[in-house]
């Protein structure tokens, strides 16, 4: 249980961690509009990201089941879902939508890509 809770604070830190410092370094607030060549990288970069945590979270948990991705997963997506959901017309929700549709998937299929290697 421990590595579990471990393992998904670390796996949220390398996710979060990577966009607040993506963001931060660019200049970029994440509810703004952007252009679609940032609006691209940045979405490479947080599936990248989200992979990443995902398959250490696996790793650090190493349970048998993709519990630990699942946690991360949710862990991406309700947040990005309430700040999106909560702020209609007040500013652009792309970094959301992304985070909810694509990278908490990510998330997933880092865990179970570390499965996939035992």
């Amino acid at each position: 249980m421990v590595r579990t809770v471990l393992g998904v604070l670390i796996g949220d830190v390398i996710f979060a961690g990577s966009a607040a410092l993506l963001f931060y370094f660019t200049r970029t607030d994440p509810h703004s509009p952007a252009s679609p060549g940032f609006i691209f990288f940045s979405v490479l970069y947080g599936l990248a990201f989200a992979l990443l945590g995902g398959f250490v979270a696996g790793k650090i948990s190493a349970r048998a089941d993709l519990i630990t991705g699942l946690l991360l997963a949710a862990i991406i997506a309700i947040p990005a879902f309430i700040t999106a959901v909560s702020r209609p017309g007040e500013g652009a929700i792309w970094s959301q939508m992304f985070a909810l549709l694509l990278m908490s998937p990510a998330a997933i299929f880092g865990d179970w890509l570390r499965k996939r290697r035992r």
